[in-house]
């Protein structure tokens, strides 16, 4: 039975990181403004990816689809706690292990947040200590606006823990871009780009999380970036 340290667990949000890893053999690192969870006896590092975006733009249809793709390489069951009235998740905790950074090997947490405003508190908690952000836009034509609020909402949250948008490992999904093909209206992608993109230059994935379709290839874009601030400020 590990000695537990007296860390007040209020502080991370909900299931990250567990209990069972808060002992004396574990430290956090927080250099460059990046939060990584360290278990020095098992030597593995826990970095923390959250899928944000507006809501039902396909956050967690993304982690679903991740999820039942690996589902035998992924040790664990995957939690959800859903918040009344809203399709999404409150949040999703997805153990995904990755290669090995100075020795250590690497879980990654996956983690969506709420997609309506009135669960702001619980977005800015979800993106306490993350250290990668997919944001998954709504390709839809009347989503537009609500794709920029969701966007300025992420940057206005990372700004409460002192992450600038620009230098946080990011990738932005276009989602639904299936539904040109039963000639529902949407937006284009050079009006994406203009809209959320024109800034922080983002690597940009055209996806339909539905169909699966560049789901992984987006995980793994955002787990590559991820890996290399990982092992620059470690």
């Amino acid at each position: 039975m590990p000695e537990y340290r007296d860390v007040d667990i209020s502080a991370f949000p909900p299931g990250w990181p567990h209990k069972s890893y808060l002992n004396t053999e574990c430290i956090l690192t927080a250099r460059m403004g990046i939060l990584a969870f360290i278990n020095i006896k098992n030597r593995e590092i826990q970095a923390k990816i959250v899928y944000y975006g507006p809501g039902r733009g396909g956050k967690t249809t993304n982690l679903e689809q991740i999820y039942k793709i690996f589902r035998e390489r992924i040790p664990s069951e995957m939690v959800s706690i859903k918040t009344h009235g809203d399709r999404t998740l409150f949040f999703d905790f997805l153990p995904f292990e990755v290669g090995k950074i100075k020795g250590y090997n690497v879980r990654v947490l996956l983690y969506t947040v709420p997609g309506q405003v009135k669960y702001d508190a619980t977005r800015r908690l979800v993106l306490k200590g993350v250290d990668g952000v997919v944001f998954v836009a709504d390709s839809l034509a009347v989503q537009r606006e609500r794709n920029v609020q969701a966007f300025q909402n992420l940057q206005e949250n990372l700004a409460a823990y002192r992450k600038d948008i620009a230098q946080i490992p990011l990738v932005i999904q276009y989602n639904k871009r299936d539904l040109a093909d039963k000639g529902i209206p949407l937006i284009s992608v050079e009006e994406l780009e203009a809209d959320l993109n024109s800034v922080c230059r983002a690597p940009p994935i055209p996806a339909s999380a539905l169909t699966g379709d560049n789901v992984v290839l987006t995980l793994k874009k955002i787990i590559s970036l991820t890996m290399t601030s990982l092992q620059k400020s470690l």
